[in-house]
């Protein structure tokens, strides 16, 4: 166990394993425990770092009364200062996916590599003016769910209306990994939770021409059909893009398909050119 005390909070984070330093920032409500396919998997042969976002998991409550991703990556760049890290390969899911994609756009030269999992750049998956995600915000009635029901019922609330929506099974294919990702998220506070959702919600993607590193998009086939299409976007605006879906597999990518994840994590890191 490892903190990394800032201003406003401390960040939990753990190191495993020794070499080129490999990153990974998990989805909303989950934590760095998401991750343990690959920390297993690449501990050997790299310095693998795991961070906790803020309001989840060890990390928990920070002052802030609101989160962005942006907030989340200046902690990100702060831990990379802290371990010293300068050319990180860096692997998000989800959440984040989109730090990662906020950290590319800051310094589109200075990650080795990045690999993006159920892939997203914003909430809905759809483009909306900025000032129309304002006027039609959710947080009113997320607020009112939260309510009513805690963490877990508005997620699970989340989960019927995209299934509905999408026809899949899109989380995860995978009943233990279904249930212990639900099971996390009743572990956030409902005032957290609210706090993670905004700053999914509020997040105004970057456009990515200008990003140099090498990017591998992976996607589940039962991902929503929106956020493959997000994905093909991301692929395509950096300048060394490409995109791999797996079958059999959800949202949660890396847990539906441990193995074939890892395999597609290794061919495109033995790629990679040398430092």
């Amino acid at each position: 166990m490892a903190e990394l005390e800032l201003e406003d909070g401390t960040i939990y984070y753990e190191t495993s394993g020794d070499g080129p330093p490999l990153v990974f920032v998990h989805g909303g409500w989950m934590d760095g425990t998401a991750w343990e396919p690959q920390i297993d998997h690449f501990a050997d042969d790299y310095r693998v770092v795991t961070i906790d976002v803020r309001g989840h998991g060890k990390t928990g409550v920070t002052a802030p009364d609101s989160y962005s991703i942006g907030l989340f990556t200046d902690d990100l760049e702060a831990l990379f200062s802290t371990l010293e890290i300068e050319r990180p390969i860096l692997c998000g899911l989800s959440l984040g996916s989109m730090v990662v994609q906020e950290y590319l756009d800051r310094h589109p030269t200075d990650a080795a590599g990045a690999i993006l999992g159920g892939a997203v750049r914003s909430m809905p998956p759809v483009d909306m003016p900025t000032e129309l995600k304002s006027f039609w915000s959710p947080l009113p009635a997320l607020s009112a769910s939260l309510s009513l029901s805690g963490s877990e019922g508005t997620f699970r609330s989340m989960l019927y209306s995209i299934q509905a929506t999408t026809g899949e099974r899109w989380l995860s294919v995978d009943p233990e990994v279904r249930n212990a990702a639900i099971e996390q998220v009743g572990n956030v506070s409902s005032s957290e939770f609210r706090k993670i959702f905004g700053a999914l919600y509020r997040y105004d993607p970057p456009e990515l021409t200008g990003v140099e590193t090498p990017t591998l998009v992976v996607h589940g086939d039962q991902e929503a059909p929106l956020v493959k299409r997000q994905g093909r976007e991301i692929a395509s605006e950096v300048a060394h893009g490409d995109q791999l879906e797996l079958a059999d597999s959800g949202h949660l990518v890396n847990q539906d398909r441990p193995r074939a994840f890892n395999r597609a994590t290794t061919d495109f890191l033995e790629e990679l050119p040398a430092a």
